[in-house]
């Protein structure tokens, strides 16, 4: 079996304040190449959880290893280029750049990432090749981001996470906005793009009805404890 790409252990983050919010985490791995999703209701962490495995919070205790270092180890700088190097991350709001053409919003993390940059030959060609796995149309790439539905919105947003192949794709709630037809159209498309790149996929949602297409279904109480305090 491949070694874990997400590695968690003993980890534990108190957020500041008088109203203090406590999450624990024992132990939680995601192997190259596995999809996982993670079940949990509004207030049990999961938000949290994504910024402890992204980096962008630290934890008081203990070590979030991704693709074998331990993110806390590094510095501001260094953490923020390793997150870009390693991690694609798929927002719920897709967070493009409005006025950005499709083109400039795929590329986008090839500017901060140059390992996944090097990856990549052709960096306009394999983001054409990506909207067309994608579904999108070939004349899409000048278009602006504002311009676009929600569904296109969306498969841009994917195809930014994939380019330069990062082993870690994080999905927050990405189908929240589709009906039924539209959630298995989006998972089909985003599942052959992680299968083709061996790329290992953790989607965060409260919906599990989503489970039967993911190697593993954990809810987030199978893994964490949280506590809230008042001061």
């Amino acid at each position: 079996m491949a070694g874990p790409v997400l590695d968690l252990c003993d980890v534990s983050y108190h957020w500041p304040g008088r109203a203090g919010f406590a999450l624990t985490v024992p132990s939680f791995h995601i192997a190259k190449g596995e999809t996982v999703l993670l079940l949990g209701e509004s207030g049990s962490g999961k938000s949290t959880l994504l910024s402890l495995i992204c980096g962008t919070i630290l934890p008081d205790r203990g070590t979030v290893n991704i693709a074998g270092r331990n993110i806390a180890a590094l510095s501001g700088g260094a953490r923020d280029r390793f997150r870009a190097e390693h991690i694609g991350v798929i927002f719920q709001q897709f967070n493009l750049l409005p006025f950005g053409s499709v083109a400039d919003n795929i590329l986008l993390p090839l500017r901060f990432a140059p390992a996944r940059r090097k990856r990549v030959q052709d960096a306009a060609a394999n983001a054409a090749d990506l909207c067309t796995a994608l579904g999108l149309p070939a004349d899409i790439m000048t278009a602006k981001a504002s311009a676009l539905s929600v569904g296109q919105q969306q498969r841009v947003a994917v195809a930014r996470a994939l380019i330069g192949q990062p082993p870690l794709i994080i999905a927050d709630e990405p189908t929240s906005a589709l009906d039924a037809n539209s959630q298995a159209a989006f998972l089909d498309l985003l599942f052959a793009q992680t299968r083709t790149n061996e790329t290992s996929l953790l989607m965060v949602s409260h919906d599990p009805r989503l489970g039967a297409r993911f190697d593993r279904v954990i809810q987030m109480e199978e893994i964490a404890q949280t506590e809230r305090t008042v001061a």
